[in-house]
């Protein structure tokens, strides 16, 4: 496939310079913010500002030519949708007292604590980061009330949410100045970047180690990521390469699989049936690294 690095943040550079700039300012200002999910979560796999440049890059990729149809606004939403998706992860009890306030929880508590802060959060930081770029607006740069709107519809979008949904995710949303965005395009986009995330790059061994974890669930997540050794993108699949390992670990890597061949689909279906837009590939595939 052709290499489309730092497409979207070059167009939008040449677009929009002052999208671009106030894009670069979030950055900025969220630099030691998104690093505060160890606080709550010390031995999940990667949620910090490495895991946000590696779900621009991903949909960089996937969007490919297509970049070149995207506005300048829907450029900017995008890009810094991509960089605070996890925002909500990191969020102090202050925060977390004042917006879960704001959430509706449905019937979860019927099988869930209420006390359980990190369950909470860890099931609805879709939510929690919607509300945490709300609250903090103005810090982040954000133009205007349409793009905070956008953009917050985005970052819920990267899971759960119904991206067929017409009346929160239009297929052109209105923006100041006659622009519109493509909420549904821009949701599947970093719903699946998100997803296919999950390579030993995401948790650097000089930074995590295994051996000190003691949540088995991490364990398990921490020794799923060391063997995937990269993801190749063809325009029909996506193909996790992954080195030799025990029949315990290759189950839990094809049930993954499974997991994200369902977003996949997802996604597909959405920007198919609601979107100009297309997502080429089809199929997550495995197959053995190179000896």
């Amino acid at each position: 496939m052709t290499d489309h690095a730092f497409g979207m943040e070059y167009r939008l550079r040449a677009l929009s310079p002052d999208l671009h700039r106030r894009f670069t300012d979030t950055v900025f200002a969220l630099q030691h913010t998104l690093s505060k999910y160890r606080m709550l979560f010390p031995e999940y796999t990667d949620h910090s500002i490495l895991h946000s440049v590696s779900v621009i890059n991903f949909c960089n990729l996937i969007a490919g030519d297509q970049i070149g149809l995207l506005n300048a606004d829907e450029l900017y939403i995008l890009l810094v949708s991509c960089y605070c998706h996890d925002a909500g992860m990191g969020i102090s009890r202050r925060d977390y007292e004042q917006l879960s306030r704001l959430i509706h929880f449905g019937n979860y508590f019927d099988t869930h604590s209420r006390q359980d802060m990190t369950a909470i959060v860890r099931d609805f930081h879709h939510e929690f980061s919607g509300l945490f770029i709300r609250k903090y607006a103005a810090l982040l740069d954000i133009p205007s009330e349409e793009h905070l709107r956008a953009i917050i519809q985005v970052v819920r979008g990267h899971r759960r949410t119904d991206l067929m949904d017409e009346t929160e995710y239009p297929a052109a949303f209105p923006l100041p100045g006659g622009s519109t965005a493509c909420l549904p395009y821009l949701s599947a986009l970093i719903r699946l970047a998100d997803e296919i995330d999950v390579t030993a790059t995401r948790n650097p061994i000089m930074l995590y180690d295994i051996e000190a974890l003691t949540d088995p669930i991490q364990i398990i997540e921490n020794k799923k990521l060391r063997v995937i050794r990269s993801i190749e993108t063809s325009e029909d699949a996506f193909t996790l390469v992954a080195d030799p390992c025990g029949p315990e670990l290759l189950a839990q890597i094809q049930a993954m699989i499974v997991k994200m061949q369902y977003t996949l689909d997802i996604c597909r279906r959405a920007v198919r049936g609601r979107t100009p837009y297309r997502i080429s590939q089809k199929r997550i595939l495995l197959k053995d690294a190179a000896p």
